[in-house]
């Protein structure tokens, strides 16, 4: 059985004329290029330290089966603007799982974009945990909400934006959760 007992957080954007060019050149900006990933959905298990990306690759090995929690977007859309978001909802009690969310959009900005995937992973969070909450507010009135309750830890969010290339090249951002062993 594999449950990950660590997790780092990383980020990149690549161009190329190839779209899978693109995104291999956005795995070499985010460091994670080596590994064969395998992207999982969204739960974050219980007592899974996050650690620095720098800690994180020293544990793994080039070739090896990476598992993680992936947004990915593309353009080739001269100008288009394109985010690739990792949301985080931590429970209070480490004995309980989480919930990672991705958020993949056009036209909003990094700051937007990682909200809204945090807004996603803490939402998910608190609908497991029974916290009664209006889906209607704003996202900054329901995380004083989430945060009041007393379960939800700590919200927070990662995004990679990028531009589209002006010549039409082939623009990938990545954002991801990587999971160690």
């Amino acid at each position: 059985m594999f449950v990950p007992t660590k997790m780092f957080f990383t980020k990149g954007a690549g161009v190329h004329k190839d779209k899978l060019a693109s995104f291999e050149l956005a795995l070499r900006s985010a460091g994670i290029e080596k590994f064969n990933l395998v992207m999982v959905s969204s739960i974050l298990p219980p007592n899974c330290q996050t650690i620095t990306k720098e800690a994180g690759l020293e544990y793994l090995k080039p070739g090896q089966i990476v598992f993680c929690v992936m947004a990915r977007n593309e353009t080739n859309e001269p100008n288009r603007l394109i985010s690739a978001s990792i949301g985080v909802a931590m429970p209070k009690d480490n004995n309980n799982y989480g919930y990672l969310s991705e958020h993949h959009t056009f036209g909003e900005t990094a700051k937007k974009s990682g909200e809204y995937a945090e807004d996603l992973a803490a939402t998910m969070l608190a609908t497991t945990l029974g916290i009664e909450f209006n889906p209607n507010e704003a996202w900054d009135e329901r995380k004083q909400i989430y945060r009041a309750s007393g379960h939800i830890f700590r919200t927070t969010h990662l995004c990679q934006s990028a531009e589209g290339n002006k010549d039409g090249l082939w623009t990938t951002a990545v954002s991801s959760a990587v999971f160690i062993k």
